[in-house]
């Protein structure tokens, strides 16, 4: 594996570990393993890499934002960030991930009269 997949690797694996502790192991290890050209081991340890890694990142991504939104937003930025300083391949997947999770989860907030009226007795 080369440099640039193994940046890739540590960063999918602490994503999919982050959310085994949101989600259950269970669910995240099935959400990882559909994603084609990954193969994540029972830790969540990513043990193959098989394609464009931005892609694969952004697909798991895609997996676990489909089941909690907001959550996996604030989870992921986190741990993207912590890698987008080292200069590597990871900044781009940061700003990637970002502009995906960003614009899909941004909840409309509401105004004061768009609250539901209260039941009278």
């Amino acid at each position: 594996m080369d440099r640039n997949s193994k940046d890739y690797s540590l960063v999918i694996t602490e994503v999919i570990k982050k959310q085994m502790i949101i989600l259950g192991p269970d669910i995240t290890l099935s959400r990882a393993r559909n994603v084609k050209g990954l193969k994540v081991d029972d830790s969540g340890t990513v043990t193959e890499i098989s394609g464009p890694p931005q892609e694969l990142i952004q697909e798991l991504i895609d997996q676990f934002v489909q089941l909690s939104g907001l959550i996996v937003q604030k989870t992921m930025e986190p741990i993207l960030a912590n890698y987008s300083q080292d200069g590597s391949a990871s900044a781009a997947i940061l700003k990637s991930v970002q502009a995906q999770i960003r614009p899909a989860q941004s909840p409309t907030p509401r105004k004061p009269e768009d609250k539901p009226m209260e039941e009278t007795k």
